[in-house]
């Protein structure tokens, strides 16, 4: 796994030929806000290189493509189709031979190795029906660090063809399950969110449970289940420093952070019930929930004025709503069944959560006051959601059972008709998504 590599660094403007204004109305858009995208036909050959940069040119290329792919929003097109080529990454294409094959948007790039042994990665987008450039960028790296200007370069691509950030150049963090069924070694593990490039944060030794990404900063925090009491750590994960943030003598669940990263919503146990606390890092728990009840699995609203969490309060497993200060809260789950695992979306819009009636698990999504209920996926045992930092797309892992079965790791968009398996080393689950890198 490749560490942030300190000398990355986007060129400050855009190449001299990207145009400066603002996008007229004629250029190619993608509305993402509709019922029923069209996926986009976009044609993306090889980066132009020689010698070793030539194989990291069609490397580069190949991850631009599958991350495009596989946001349902584009249509990559087959390069064998293609009756042109790029020699030269920076002059105008013929557009003409890239409409035959319909191609509504082209993708060149070049790459090079600069005096110092860093790449030089240029691209350029063109809307091939206006014959424009729609933008353009320089990047500067290691060479091991390629794959990330890769992921990069698609987010400039989605943010420039659907006006919102793309959600690529991100990491997951999952428990890693190996070993037989009933004795599974759990680790904590991280990925790029495509699957590349693994590395595994704890050794095995002790259980460790519901991994959660800082919106602030490369730091996890985690449960962890050793020979003592249950503990919460703070991981920074670039490198690798581990700090307690609290030795509980009973229970703890579902450690989250706030929007600010100062501070960790968690519900601790007590005489048969659970409540929910808030905890500044380095300080003491604040509770904020006073029922005889399980309340558990808080997450903060975007602007850290509410929290969502699931009680039994009413009976039976619901979501509710309160001020992150504590106090009343409100119920917003009425459908069948009984609702957990609830997580506020980046962009405040909407809240996912996990549905469990008749015998199987759904994953689903409402607006913050309970309306707009819609289920994105369903199955035999479905768990977990985590959203991309753009808010839309989530992740979770899915159980189909059998006895040599395990949970996998799964995205879904709001749409609910992209459904991509994640690819891991083992059984995975738990996973939580990274913010932007930086």
């Amino acid at each position: 796994m490749r560490k942030l590599v300190r000398t990355l660094f986007a060129a400050l403007t855009a190449l001299a030929a990207v145009a400066a204004a603002a996008p007229s109305s004629a250029e190619i858009t993608i509305n993402i806000n509709g019922g029923n995208v069209q996926p986009l036909p976009i044609a993306i050959p090889n980066f132009v290189g020689s010698g070793d940069t030539a194989a990291v040119g069609q490397q580069m290329a190949g991850v631009i493509a599958a991350d495009l792919q596989r946001s349902g929003l584009f249509q990559v097109l087959n390069q064998a189709s293609f009756v042109d080529r790029i020699t030269d990454p920076n002059a105008v294409p013929n557009f003409q031979n890239w409409r035959v094959i319909n191609a509504q948007a082209l993708v060149s790039g070049g790459i090079v190795r600069a005096a110092d042994g860093r790449l030089q990665a240029d691209f350029r987008l063109w809307d091939v029906f206006g014959g424009t450039q729609l933008a353009g960028q320089q990047y500067f790296t290691t060479p091991e660090n390629w794959r990330r200007i890769a992921h990069i370069i698609a987010d400039a691509i989605y943010e420039r063809l659907t006006g919102e950030k793309g959600y690529f150049d991100t990491r997951i963090v999952f428990v890693d399950e190996s070993g037989p069924k009933g004795n599974r070694v759990k680790r904590l593990a991280l990925m790029d969110q495509d699957g590349a490039n693994v590395r595994y944060l704890t050794n095995g030794k002790d259980l460790v449970l519901t991994p959660r990404f800082s919106p602030t900063s490369q730091q996890v925090t985690y449960m962890s289940f050793g020979a003592s009491e249950p503990r919460v750590y703070l991981l920074n994960i670039e490198n690798g420093q581990r700090s307690l943030v609290g030795n509980f003598p009973n229970m703890t669940f579902s450690p989250r952070f706030s929007p600010d990263g100062g501070s960790v919503v968690m519900s601790l146990e007590q005489n048969g019930n659970a409540n929910i606390y808030a905890m500044p890092i380095g300080g003491s728990p604040a509770r904020l929930t006073d029922a005889a009840a399980i309340d558990t699995s808080p997450s903060y609203s975007p602007d850290g004025s509410r929290i969502v969490f699931e009680s039994d309060r009413g009976g039976n497993q619901q979501l509710y709503v309160m001020s992150a200060g504590g106090g009343a809260a409100t119920r917003i789950s009425f459908g069948n069944g009984r609702y957990g695992t609830p997580v506020w979306s980046p962009r405040g819009d909407l809240i996912a959560f996990t549905r469990q009636s008749g015998g199987g698990f759904a994953i689903g999504v409402m607006k913050p006051d309970g309306s707009g209920e819609r289920i994105l996926t369903e199955g035999f045992h479905n768990e977990g959601p985590t959203w991309a930092p753009n808010g839309r797309v989530i992740m979770f892992f899915r159980d189909a059972g059998g006895p040599n079965g395990g949970p996998q790791l799964w995205s879904v968009d709001l749409t609910g008709r992209n459904e991509q398996k994640i690819p891991t080393p083992n059984f995975a689950s738990d996973p939580a998504w990274s913010p932007l890198l930086k």
